[in-house]
């Protein structure tokens, strides 16, 4: 069983991968994404691209874009592009893990609509999964958020104008 303390959504084990100050904002619901183009372009994405398919299934804290059921479970994940694969793939890892947990067997597969290409996910380290996890509970429980780190991909950022105030 999944302890509470480490139960976290997916945006928060993706944004682990991408800025650990952006996970801190985020966890602490300091929300900047809805004035963001890029996260409304992303959901605008996910939101047509496999339209017959039963979409953001919801379960505790876990948001899927869509599942296909039969033998295994299946979980999709839309994303826009493959910039930010590794956190992708380990937030998809997650909901496999977390699904396991519930004694749940499933797999995942990233879909990439604009280019045209999936990749198939399966958890083969449960023990890495949770160090992950417990890393993250530990950058939440900081009192104060970690410091500001340029990357390459801060302008594009919905929570720039917070690190940069440029």
């Amino acid at each position: 069983m999944l302890s509470s303390e480490l139960l976290f959504t997916g945006t928060q084990v993706n944004y682990y991968f991408i800025c650990h100050r952006k996970l801190w904002l985020f966890s602490h619901n300091i929300g900047m994404e809805r004035e963001s183009e890029e996260v409304a372009i992303g959901k605008f994405l996910q939101q047509k691209s496999y339209e017959r398919m039963e979409k953001d299934i919801l379960i505790d804290r876990i948001a899927f874009d869509f599942i296909e059921r039969g033998g295994k479970i299946i979980i999709h994940e839309v994303k826009k592009s493959k910039k930010m694969e590794k956190a992708h793939v380990y937030q998809l890892l997650y909901y496999i893990y977390y699904l396991e947990k519930k004694g749940i067997e499933a797999e995942g597969m990233i879909n990439y609509p604009l280019a045209r290409q999936v990749k198939r996910i399966k958890l083969e380290n449960e023990q890495k999964m949770e160090a992950i996890l417990e890393e993250i509970n530990r950058i939440v429980a900081m009192e104060e958020p970690p410091p500001a780190q340029r990357k390459a991909y801060c302008k594009r950022c919905a929570y720039y104008e917070f690190c940069w105030g440029d």
